[in-house]
């Protein structure tokens, strides 16, 4: 499967942004979803994840109740939405596709496929 982030870009501080994830090459509905980030300080941080019905969802303490991963299979698309942007929150977003569902801070060794990422900068 092929992966293809938009949405990344600028925002204030507190503000919102939502990340788009297109997957091509085979039905997004075969695969657990991601998001990760990396930053120059953090090497590929887990974000988020989610099922492949959609009904489990996993988000660590620092981005929990600001984040929401979500996914329309129908379109083979999956999104991040984030609110309440810190300027931590700064990054280059990836998301992520494997068959497995995994949690934790392994995550990004365990994953198997990759978009290329999309840059979110919070700064006022």
């Amino acid at each position: 499967v092929h992966l293809a982030e938009s949405g990344g870009g600028l925002v204030l501080p507190g503000g919102s942004l939502t990340l788009s994830c297109a997957a091509s090459g085979g039905p997004s509905s075969n695969y657990v979803m991601y998001w990760f980030r990396r930053t120059p300080w953090k090497e590929r941080e887990f974000v988020a994840v989610i099922s492949r019905d959609g009904y489990s969802t996993y988000y660590p303490d620092y981005v929990k109740g600001r984040f929401t991963i979500s996914r329309d299979d129908a379109n083979n698309i999956h999104y991040l939405q984030m609110n309440d942007l810190k300027s931590e929150d700064a990054a280059v977003y990836y998301c992520a596709a494997d068959s497995t569902y995994y949690i934790g801070r392994d995550s990004a060794d365990r994953v198997a496929y990759w978009g290329r990422g999309t840059e979110v900068t919070v700064s006022s």
